[in-house]
């Protein structure tokens, strides 16, 4: 009787409270990308600024909206792995690039230029098998191996770049009036957090302004995601579509819910994509904080029905999208090919263990 008295608790009872930690919705960069992304202003390649120096080849890309051109550097690297990084091509002082995470500079391999149709590069390691498809207007990259398309970067067109600035208050009237991409009222400057963000008692200022980066990543065939630790989640990474993105971000949470998406203690970049007969691997090197989303599209067959006796079957090949956002720093990550989870293993060691190189 006494037993069927006691006040029942739950483990979720124990748990810390979670409005002491920011969601997506308290994040400004997150809901600045977003407010952009749904103007489907889109970046493309000048195909003749495409220059090869020694170890990369570079090219400039730039947003139809704003004309302020981007560089962008695709390595190859030993062990069947493809280093990209864009940057912005004069910024207003160095932007933040992580360093100590590669235990030294990644030993690179020549990438052969091939011919392509009009408007696109084509670049192959020396054997030929593995090829960087770059397609400039909309600008997307599109991985192949053997003729297959694994990963495509930008398909969806979500590549997002915030440019350094000089200090609001140092503008001249003019230089605001000309300003059309950003609505700089005062009200929504401190709703999207442009030049300070509060959160609590903390308010974060920002001299040079916002400088967020974001792009997406279509992994073709796949459905079984793994990695960007550390979460008290299911090891396979679930759909975001109806809740919070997967948070990157270092904290020391007591007592935290399991089975929930939010950041606990360190985390890592490090994303792995699994499917019959194939395994990849995106290593996404920033170290701010950083959201991260996923959706998956499952395969679909249906019929295409022809005039006359003739029907054909087709499938919908499934595909995963993977949203990366960041709020600060350049796009820099690296594409870990694989194919084997033994190989893709090998490769992230290549980068970040100096006992792989010994």
């Amino acid at each position: 009787m006494e037993a069927a008295e006691k006040e029942e608790i739950s483990v979720k009872d124990e748990a810390v409270d979670k409005n002491i930690f920011r969601d997506c919705n308290r994040i400004a960069f997150y809901r600045r990308q977003k407010q952009w992304l749904s103007k489907k202003s889109t970046y493309q390649v000048l195909l003749d600024s495409v220059t090869t120096v020694e170890d990369s080849t570079r090219f400039q890309i730039i947003n139809e909206a704003s004309k302020v051109p981007l560089l962008a550097e695709i390595y190859g690297i030993e062990g069947n792995i493809f280093r990209l990084k864009i940057n912005e091509e004069s910024p207003l002082k160095p932007r933040y690039e992580v360093p100590d995470v590669l235990t030294s500079k990644p030993s690179t391999v020549r990438l052969i230029p091939c011919s392509g149709d009009t408007g696109s590069l084509i670049l192959a390691d020396e054997k030929g098998d593995l090829k960087c498809h770059i397609t400039a207007n909309p600008f997307k990259v599109d991985l192949v191996s053997e003729e297959e398309v694994v990963m495509s970067i930008n398909s969806l067109g979500q590549l997002y770049f915030e440019h350094l600035q000089i200090l609001h208050k140092q503008r001249t009237a003019k230089e605001n009036e000309e300003e059309t991409s950003v609505d700089t009222s005062q009200e929504n400057q401190e709703d999207l957090g442009l030049w300070e963000e509060k959160f609590g008692k903390f308010v974060d200022i920002k001299a040079n302004g916002p400088s967020s980066i974001g792009l997406d990543f279509s992994l073709h065939e796949f459905e079984h995601l793994y990695g960007i630790p550390q979460h008290a989640e299911s090891h396979q990474l679930k759909n975001t579509e109806d809740g919070d993105a997967y948070r990157l971000y270092n904290l020391d949470v007591y007592g935290y819910q399991i089975y929930d998406k939010m950041g606990i203690y360190g985390s890592v970049p490090y994303l792995l994509a699994h499917k019959l007969g194939r395994t990849i691997g995106i290593f996404w090197l920033n170290a701010s904080e950083t959201l991260v989303e996923i959706n998956t599209e499952p395969a679909v067959e249906y019929t295409l029905t022809q005039i006359g006796p003739v029907a054909a079957k087709q499938k919908a090949r499934s595909r995963t999208h993977v949203h990366w956002m960041s709020e600060s720093g350049i796009i820099d990550f690296f594409m870990l090919t694989g194919p084997t989870p033994s190989d893709v293993f090998r490769q992230y060691s290549r980068l970040t263990d100096i006992g792989e190189k010994q």
